[in-house]
């Protein structure tokens, strides 16, 4: 055992300061995200839900850069991800849809004039919708209208609709009366 650590000691620390350094960086891009999120009125599950894809992220990144340092070579490497890549590719035009929420739920986060409780109408030429916001979450809005229904509106096309505020905290103002 002393033999293993010995012969393999300098991979242990580079493996350890790698741990360490992402685990720094995850940190602070956790806190800030919560701060961006407490600044802009956001939940702490949407905060939460963003801290996730970001842990993902690094632990994708973190597998690679252990490879390296375990000393596989990187045609070997290569070879791995773009058989992974082509196999992950073909599932994600399957499910194209989804991510195309789940990325504009993260484009939501940070740039989403509006919040939960505002009162909203969305110009969808088919269909207008006019409800209060309740909730925003990682693949749709939930939308409650003027007859009490419960709408989900996805991400994506809240994206792509124009959207007029009608009434800024919508739930607040309805329960003083």
């Amino acid at each position: 055992m002393t033999l293993f650590f010995s012969n393999h000691l300098d991979k242990i620390i580079y493996s350890t300061i790698l741990l360490i350094i992402l685990l720094i960086i995850r940190t602070i891009i956790v806190i800030t995200v919560k701060k961006i999120g407490k600044k802009s009125g956001t939940t702490e599950a949407r905060a939460a839900l963003i801290g996730r894809y970001v842990t993902v992220t690094l632990v994708l990144m973190a597998i690679l850069i252990e490879a390296f340092i375990l000393g596989a070579q990187t045609r070997d490497i290569t070879l791995v991800f773009s058989s992974v890549f082509a196999v992950i590719g073909i599932a994600l035009f399957a499910i194209w849809s989804i991510l195309s929420n789940i990325t504009s739920g993260v484009i939501m986060f940070f740039s989403f004039p509006y919040k939960v409780g505002d009162k909203i109408r969305i110009h969808d030429k088919d269909h207008p919708v006019e409800a209060i916001i309740e909730d925003i979450r990682a693949f749709q809005l939930i939308l409650r209208d003027d007859n009490g229904d419960l709408v989900t509106y996805p991400n994506n096309l809240i994206l792509q609709k124009a959207v007029t505020l009608l009434q800024k905290d919508a739930l607040d103002d309805s329960s003083i009366l």
